[in-house]
C-alpha cells in the first residue's frame, strides 16, 4: 500500500474493527532485540510513558499481529515455543490441554489454566512520544509487544460502549491518538487499566514528517511466518523432555 493510498483509506476504518473483532473471537527468541520498545517501572512498580500505534507497514496490510505461546517449566526444563495454533494448524501442548481439560478432573483442569494455558501476544509498530525512563527513545520507531489487556484498551477505543462517546482508530496517522501507559503493580504483576488513550490528533503537521515515521517500520510478517514456528514432530519432542 502506498502512503497516498494508506491517507486515504484513513477514511474508513470498518475493515480494521472487523479484522480486530474477528481476532478477538478466535516467542520470539529470548536474546535482546533491539528493534523492541519496553516499558520501565521504578522501585514501587510503576511507570508511564506516552506512545502512538503506528499503521501497516509499507507493503503489509495490517497494523499489528496476533501469535501464540506457551512457556512453563517441567521436570525436564522450560518448555518456550510458538505455538502451531497460530496458523490454524494442531499443536502438542494445546492437544494436551485439551485431553486435560476434558477430563474431568479439576485438578487437571488447574493445570491448563494456571500452568499450560496459551499465551496471547500482539506486535504493532510505534512512535515513543515520552519515555521518561529512556529519553533517548522519544522519537523513534519500536515494535511494541502487549497482551490482552492493551489491546482491550484499543478496541475500547474503536468501538465505545456508549453513544456520546467518540471512537478514535488508533493505528492513524491522522485520526489516532497517543496512547498514555500507565503501569502499576497489582499482586505482584504489571497493571495497565489505568492506561488510555488521548484526545485524536495527527500525529504530525506535516505530511513529509509522517512519510518519514512510516518509512522507519519494521515489518510484522515475520512473526506470523511459517519459519518461525517449530514443526509439529519438534514440540512434540520438546514436550516429552520437559514433562519427562
Amino acid at each position: 500500500m502506498s502512503f497516498e493510498a494508506m491517507k486515504k483509506n484513513s477514511k474508513n476504518s470498518d475493515a480494521l474493527i472487523e479484522k480486530l473483532s474477528a481476532m478477538d473471537d478466535s516467542k520470539k527468541n529470548s536474546y535482546k532485540d533491539d528493534r523492541f520498545w519496553r516499558p520501565q517501572v521504578d522501585d514501587a512498580g510503576t511507570g508511564t510513558a506516552t506512545i502512538r500505534f503506528l499503521p501497516e507497514a509499507p507493503g503489509e496490510d495490517t497494523p499489528f499481529v496476533l501469535y501464540y505461546s506457551h512457556g512453563f517449566q517441567g521436570p525436564g526444563g522450560w518448555y518456550i515455543e510458538n505455538s502451531r495454533t497460530t496458523l490454524g494448524e494442531k499443536d502438542p501442548v494445546s492437544e494436551m490441554n485439551t485431553r486435560l481439560w476434558n477430563s474431568g478432573d479439576q485438578a487437571k483442569k488447574d493445570l491448563v489454566s494456571q500452568r499450560y494455558k496459551r499465551k496471547k501476544s500482539y506486535v504493532s509498530n510505534i512512535l515513543v512520544i515520552d519515555d521518561p525512563a529512556n529519553p533517548e527513545n522519544n522519537g523513534k520507531v519500536f515494535l511494541y509487544r502487549y497482551g490482552t489487556k492493551i489491546y482491550q484498551k484499543i478496541q475500547d477505543a474503536m468501538k465505545p460502549e456508549f453513544s456520546d462517546e467518540e471512537a478514535i482508530v488508533p493505528f492513524d496517522f491522522w485520526k489516532g491518538a497517543n496512547f498514555k501507559l500507565k503501569i502499576r503493580k497489582v499482586d505482584g504483576f504489571w497493571n495497565y487499566d489505568k492506561s488510555e488513550f488521548e484526545k485524536p490528533s495527527a500525529i504530525f503537521d506535516d505530511d513529509d514528517a509522517i512519510e518519514k515515521v512510516w518509512k522507519q517500520q519494521y515489518s510484522l510478517a515475520d512473526f506470523t511466518a511459517p519459519t518461525n514456528f517449530k514443526s509439529y514432530d519438534e514440540l512434540k519432542t520438546r514436550l516429552d523432555m520437559v514433562l519427562a
